[in-house]
């Protein structure tokens, strides 16, 4: 990659952003120009010192001040609050803007990056199944780029590539690990604890997004991404359990041809695919070797148990906000169940009651499908 690459990292000091800044490392024609996170001021004030961007962002504002104290014998600038993210997102001298917060709190500095032109590189599922109908006509008007990071979606991308005419694909096969809890039914699953849940068996996440993983809510969620991200109906996507991790994703055309993308369960390679698109850079440390894969397995979900990811499929279909529900309702069920407040099956009938407890809004508005969040979160308690 001979052209510089400027950067605004949205979650910093998540699991998606530290291995762009490690990716940023390794190549350093990829500059970073801002950077945030919720309230993790000692790793921040690191990756500060490392990559000198012009701007750090912290949401807790209260951690902001105590940052801008450590930070002071550098040229950086701290910043605050929503406010403050969004200044992150729209920062002049970046061109992509990697969005790794996590939660529909990054829908708002997503727009905002768009409205500044800028390139998404989207980490944060929430954006679009939460404001999809918003964020995909905003990218067009602009004229910006939205490349998926997430590994199902960048296995997509990647195995459109060459596709003349969307009406070929016949339909997205996205794959799922089937997290820590594949095979067991409801009444295995009555006693699960946090600890348990968190037990990925083939990738190294944050906690929300491990938890969802085990429920499927995950995969749910991708769902109605993929919907978005490829202009494609919901059930023209099937959702296969593949527990070795290895397929990421395939497409389906209309003469049964399947192509797919294939690799290492390592975050790295659709990061860095998402940051140098459409050119391919060397990556170390993570080829994939095929003796120790004699067997790749697909079965199909247990919806009778997992039933969270036909929850997210209704939710797909049907639009307005019950996506919003859907997401705000496990949100607030997820912090619920890691507070040891409800029970692991908890987490998917709170959904559930959440989406049975409102009335649909046709195309909501930014303000309404804000309401519907807050809203949700109430009903879940």
């Amino acid at each position: 990659m001979d052209k510089e690459k400027n950067i605004s990292v949205l979650g910093s000091t998540g699991s998606i952003g530290t291995q762009t800044l490690e990716i940023a490392r390794t190549y350093p024609q990829i500059k970073i120009r801002a950077i945030s996170a919720n309230s993790n001021i000692a790793l921040l004030e690191q990756q500060a010192r490392e990559f000198k961007p012009e701007l750090v962002a912290v949401m807790d504002k209260e951690k902001a001040k105590e940052l801008k104290i450590k930070l002071a014998d550098t040229n950086v600038r701290v910043v605050s609050g929503k406010s403050g993210l969004s200044e992150a997102a729209a920062i002049n001298s970046a061109d992509t803007v990697v969005t790794a917060v996590v939660g529909i709190s990054g829908l708002e500095p997503t727009i905002e990056a768009i409205k500044a032109k800028k390139n998404i590189a989207l980490a944060n599922k929430e954006t679009l199944v939460t404001g999809g109908h918003i964020v995909t006509a905003l990218a067009k008007e602009y004229g910006v780029s939205i490349i998926p990071v997430d590994s199902e979606h960048s296995a997509i991308f990647q195995s459109m590539q060459g596709c003349n005419d969307k009406r070929e694909i016949k339909r997205i096969l996205l794959t799922a690990s089937g997290g820590p809890f594949f095979g067991k039914k409801r009444n295995e699953l009555k006693n699960i604890t946090p600890e348990q849940a968190l037990k990925h068996p083939n990738w190294d996440m944050g906690a929300k997004v491990t938890i969802d993983s085990s429920t499927l809510v995950n995969k749910g969620l991708e769902v109605i991404e993929a919907k978005w991200l490829f202009n494609i109906e919901v059930d023209k996507i099937k959702v296969l359990i593949h527990r070795q991790s290895i397929v990421h994703s395939m497409v389906e055309y209309v003469d049964n041809a399947v192509i797919a993308q294939l690799g290492a369960p390592d975050m790295r390679l659709p990061i860095q695919y998402a940051l140098t698109y459409p050119e391919r850079l060397i990556m170390q440390d993570n080829e994939l070797d095929f003796t120790k894969y004699p067997m790749l397995t697909f079965d199909e979900p247990d919806t009778d148990t997992f039933f969270a990811l036909e929850l997210a499929m209704r939710a797909g279909r049907e639009g307005g906000i019950l996506p919003t529900i859907f997401n705000s309702a496990d949100e607030a069920a997820v912090e619920l169940f890691m507070q040891r407040k409800i029970s692991y099956l908890g987490i998917s009938d709170a959904i559930q009651k959440a989406m049975e407890s409102v009335k649909n809004i046709p195309n909501p508005t930014l303000d309404e499908i804000l309401e519907a969040d807050k809203y949700a979160r109430t009903l879940v308690g």
